[in-house]
């Protein structure tokens, strides 16, 4: 068995229904997050995760909660798997950042927000800390936010910046699947709300094996 890592993102907020860009403002799950956060914790927990790091932000620490709850596992917080600073866009829907910044929304750059590489590197420098800790076969979770996932997962994948887009987004308390081998970290899912099956394929040994 291989050191895994599982991406969790939270659960819904009322600012994720409104559209509204997040970054670090402290936005708890709304009713609906809190149900997806307990769905999702049920089927997580059947993996036997051996440690669980969260986002010091309520929404995934709530989200890391219903996990840990389960499992039985303290969760910890680190803030550096906070989602991307926001800046001056921080509360505001899409719609209006169109409106007042049109040539920073089509670049997705925030007036003060925080840059993309730098969320690359901190959220994946994060990951790789808390998954040095784990036995040879231990399960890591780490909850965290959208953005910050998608990019914390390109940089443990090692893509380049040009590919980071070939990544979606997370859905509302979906997960993606890493698993550390023999040529470093490959990605076994993404934005899964299920359970894995068995791979079964015509591709190489260690792309198809089932590790979960």
């Amino acid at each position: 068995m291989s050191r895994r890592v599982v991406c969790w993102r939270h659960g819904q907020t009322l600012w994720n229904v409104e559209h509204r860009f997040q970054g670090h403002t402290d936005i708890a799950l709304d009713e609906t997050g809190v149900a997806q956060a307990a769905r999702a914790a049920s089927l997580l927990a059947s993996l036997r995760p051996t440690m669980i790091v969260s986002s010091d932000l309520s929404r995934a620490a709530d989200t890391a909660a219903a996990l840990g709850r389960l499992t039985g596992i303290d969760v910890v917080a680190d803030k550096d798997l906070r989602e991307r600073g926001g800046g001056e866009w921080e509360g505001l829907t899409r719609q209006q950042i169109a409106e007042r910044w049109p040539r920073e929304y089509t670049a997705w750059e925030a007036p003060g927000g925080e840059p993309v590489p730098d969320v690359s590197e901190r959220v994946s420098a994060a990951i790789r800390r808390w998954a040095a800790r784990l036995d040879e076969d231990g399960l890591l979770v780490v909850v965290s936010h959208g953005a910050a996932l998608r990019l914390g997962i390109a940089g443990m994948l090692g893509l380049p910046e040009s590919l980071w887009p070939a990544l979606g987004g997370l859905g509302n308390c979906s997960w993606s699947v890493l698993e550390e081998g023999r040529k470093g970290w490959r990605l076994l899912e993404h934005n899964a709300g299920t359970l894995p099956e068995p791979v079964s394929s015509d591709d190489s040994p260690e792309a198809a094996e089932d590790r979960l």
